[in-house]
């Protein structure tokens, strides 16, 4: 059975994929996720809603798959050999107009998540979770390397300072986060309390 599953799964190009996925962000930001329909994703698409439900199982997973998708590299690939370099390299690979873009959905979502047990665990299952997770293991290479004192009290803050930096700034300065900022802020705020 997972062998017949994973057949099905593995029609859809790369390509095919990263348009759906496209495609489902832009609704989702014209509709927001409540008005959000596997018919309107299967429209916009060209595909059938049977493909979509086969593919990603349901409307929260196919959200969440689809942000997934707009992460440039996985936090947990990044190892340059010092907590700087991974960070400096992180905000390298961010990009500010999918910041602007991601940070105004997530704000919708935030909403959602709310209403919907089901975003909730999906955005948590495939979103947060591996870029948390992520976020860990370059903060234990760190403290591996002695660049950050094992018993710091701020690693298990470094999570809610960078989700704290992405939700305040809107609503201090009425702006997104971009990479200069980030970084400004990193420095300022990230690396003092490590002890960097």
């Amino acid at each position: 059975m997972v062998e017949e599953v994973m057949s099905r799964r593995s029609r859809i190009t790369p390509e095919r994929e990263a348009e759906l996925h496209g495609a489902v962000l832009d609704l989702l930001r014209e509709v927001g996720y409540e008005a959000l329909t596997m018919d309107a994703v299967a429209a916009r698409t060209k595909s059938s809603k049977a493909t979509l439900y086969r593919q990603w199982g349901s409307k929260p997973e196919l959200v969440a798959k689809a942000l997934r998708c707009t992460q440039p590299v996985s936090l947990r690939e990044i190892d340059t050999g010092s907590i700087r370099g991974d960070f400096a390299v992180m905000v390298e690979n961010s990009d500010d107009a999918q910041m602007a873009k991601d940070t105004a959905l997530m704000r919708g979502l935030a909403h959602a998540v709310h209403a919907s047990p089901e975003l909730h665990k999906a955005l948590r299952d495939l979103l947060v979770d591996p870029e948390l997770n992520g976020l860990q293991t370059m903060l234990q290479r760190a403290v591996d390397r002695g660049e950050v004192a094992a018993g710091c009290p701020a690693l298990a803050f470094v999570p809610h300072m960078l989700i704290g930096a992405f939700i305040a700034l809107p609503l201090i300065e009425d702006r997104s986060v971009d990479r200069c900022f980030l970084g400004d802020f990193i420095d300022a705020v990230v690396f003092p309390a490590l002890g960097v």
